[in-house]
């Protein structure tokens, strides 16, 4: 009796924590859809998907967002690091098949500084209270395979939007979310 209560409650606190995870892969999940405006951005002016001075900037503000509030600046250096490597995943197949079909889909102009770094700007606010309120899931035993349910839902939840690509994406967008 005893073990199918324990049992039981590790179970519920696995989904509990899942859930708790949730936002944060929803907010993960939005900055990658921006990745494919990033993508159109890259095409329309022949930029690099690689910019590491971008990069280190993007991360350098992240863990000054990140200690204001209290987190760690290893753990949201390691955790921006895996988002971007994540949006870089879906740019680098983007750009891919469109220079293999020979065209980008049919887009309006995309102001990459003007349009697109404002909204990542608000998505890296919106992550790292997201990584504050989960501090304590984050840092249980159990992270790794809660991570891994929260990406379930939200990839069976968002169904047929989110295909392989936008899955493996989002999975390597979240390798990182574990401080333990």
């Amino acid at each position: 009796m005893l073990a199918s209560t324990i049992i039981a409650t590790g179970a519920g606190h696995s989904q509990n924590a899942a859930g708790q995870l949730q936002s944060l892969v929803e907010t993960s999940a939005s900055r990658l859809v921006i990745a494919k405006q990033v993508a159109l951005a890259k095409w329309d002016d022949g930029s690099a998907v690689e910019d590491a001075p971008r990069e280190a900037k993007v991360i350098a503000g992240a863990v000054k967002d990140g200690e204001s509030v209290g987190l760690e600046p290893a753990s949201v250096a390691n955790f921006f690091r895996a988002q971007i490597e994540a949006n870089k995943v879906v740019q680098y197949s983007l750009l891919a098949d469109w220079r293999r079909s020979g065209k980008a889909p049919a887009h309006t102009s995309i102001n990459l500084v003007g349009t697109i770094r404002p909204q990542l700007d608000q998505v890296q606010k919106t992550l790292i209270e997201e990584l504050k309120d989960t501090a304590a899931v984050r840092a249980s035993t159990t992270c790794p395979a809660d991570v891994a349910k929260a990406v379930g839902k939200y990839v069976s939840e968002h169904k047929p939007d989110v295909g392989p690509l936008e899955a493996m994406a989002l999975d390597r967008a979240m390798a990182a979310t574990c401080s333990s």
